[in-house]
């Protein structure tokens, strides 16, 4: 009996302890890959990648091929007053890059040969399994034929804009008012809040309005906009001073007759002796 008890123990044991190892939780080893991101002289130019760097959101290592800094120098020292303009401001955005703690900016030592700055980008991105980060529509068509990744900051732009633009129009329900005066607010879909002038007497009620103005802060965005319906803001405010005109005019008083001080001694309409006056009696 005693020998069947340490059978069933052992193989409760046994059992536990299979379990406990199935059911382990598994070691996750992460590899802190940073990818490379070859930048194009697009991008310098345009300068908006520095912002974008500033913020945080690019954690990988960007590399500039020496092959780009000297287009951007021979750029600058051409005769078009405005591309010179525009690559000087891309080399300053490349001295801003190096400082930026949040991402490791290097310059490549790449040759200075006569191949074309698109193909030397193309040839390091392939041959480093790396990315390449351009504003040009075609090299980016190019790479992609290539197997290689493209990043676009127009790409990025296009997606983080706004859905409505000023000059559009929507009709959106009015729900509160607003805090100035004669607003009145409403939301779209995504929960943006939208501030309509005017819109104080349609609370309840869907308009259709027109945006003016975007309002984008670190806190949410917010939108602008004003009536388009038949009855606009304006006829509203002339209607109202019609009515309060006409009620003015109706209760204003009308001029009363200016009464003449009687003079001394001057007879009334009726004397006194025509008061006192008794009808003729007939004899």
């Amino acid at each position: 009996m005693e020998l069947f008890i340490l059978v069933v123990l052992l193989i409760v044991l046994i059992e536990t302890t299979i379990l406990l190892i199935a059911h382990r939780p598994k070691k996750v080893f992460r590899t802190h890959h940073r990818r490379k991101i070859y930048v194009d002289t697009s991008v310098l130019i345009d300068g908006r990648i520095l912002a974008i760097a500033q913020t945080g959101f690019i954690g990988d290592d960007l590399i500039i091929p020496r092959s780009v800094i000297r287009e951007l120098q021979l750029l600058a020292d051409g005769k078009d007053s405005d591309k010179r303009t525009r690559a000087r401001f891309g080399m300053d955005i490349v001295n801003e890059l190096e400082r930026v703690v949040h991402c490791e900016t290097t310059i490549f030592p790449d040759e200075l040969d006569r191949t074309p700055v698109d193909e030397r980008l193309l040839q390091l991105a392939k041959a480093n399994h790396g990315l390449i980060l351009t504003n040009d529509y075609n090299l980016g068509k190019v790479a992609a034929t290539e197997g290689i990744d493209v990043l676009n900051i127009n790409d990025l732009s296009l997606v983080l804009r706004t859905e409505y633009l000023p000059g559009e129009r929507l009709t959106i329900k009015i729900i509160d008012l607003g805090s100035n005066k004669g607003q009145g607010l409403g939301y779209l879909k995504d929960g943006t809040m939208v501030v309509v002038d005017h819109a104080h007497n349609f609370v309840g009620q869907e308009v259709e309005i027109e945006f003016v103005r975007f309002l984008q802060t670190s806190s949410g965005k917010m939108m602008f906009a004003k009536l388009v319906s038949p009855v606009t803001s304006k006829d509203q405010a002339n209607h109202k001073d019609q009515v309060i005109s006409s009620k003015n005019q109706s209760s204003a008083k009308r001029p009363a007759f200016a009464k003449t001080k009687q003079q001394p001694g001057q007879k009334g309409k009726y004397s006194s002796k025509s008061k006192n006056r008794k009808p003729n009696s007939k004899n």
